[in-house]
């Protein structure tokens, strides 16, 4: 069986809105909190409709931290599945002291999707929002694309494109793999 190429997403800041504060990027607090941004649907219903998996990879640290429960965090997750045509939501719910494998920068959840669901990474793309995303999807040797925002730190990676939303990258994502068939 052939492998596939996917789309690797991070989820707050890519996906759904986040509230910054102080510089620093926050997830939603609970499903209700949700706010999915402009031209998101629309950009996964047209990567969805050429067969290309959505996966989405996301660190949330803030249940380690003690100021958000586990079950708020999935009720979330659950309610972004049910609202967009999503393959799968992989969290990592631990904080960087736990020096867990799954913790972005650290690649562990695209291995985990990789070998899920049959995804070739070399041929695969990530769309993040920060300098962790874009190192973890160069260590699993995907193309990436970082969503520019403020609190991005650019200045600590290199993606292979910088873009001002998913839309953008998914017009180039399905320009890529239309060139590859």
């Amino acid at each position: 069986m052939d492998r596939t190429s996917a789309v690797f997403l991070d989820r707050d800041g890519v996906l759904n809105r986040t509230a910054v504060r102080e510089g620093v990027p926050h997830p939603p607090t609970c499903a209700d909190d949700v706010e999915i941004l402009p031209g998101v649907r629309e950009a996964l219903k047209e990567l969805s409709a050429v067969g290309i998996p959505l996966v989405v990879v996301t660190n949330q640290p803030d249940v380690a931290r003690g100021t958000q429960t586990r079950d708020a965090v999935e009720q979330i997750n659950a309610r972004l599945s049910r609202e967009l045509p999503l393959t799968a939501i992989l969290t990592c719910f631990h904080d960087a002291p736990d020096n867990c494998g799954c913790r972005k920068p650290k690649p562990g959840l695209l291995y985990q999707a990789a070998a899920a669901y049959n995804i070739d990474l070399a041929r695969s793309f990530l769309v993040g929002d920060r300098w962790s995303d874009i190192a973890a999807g160069q260590a699993a040797g995907c193309r990436t694309f970082l969503v520019e925002r403020p609190y991005s730190g650019a200045d600590r990676c290199a993606p292979d494109r910088p873009v001002a939303d998913l839309a953008e990258a998914a017009r180039i994502i399905l320009r890529l793999v239309r060139e590859r068939t």
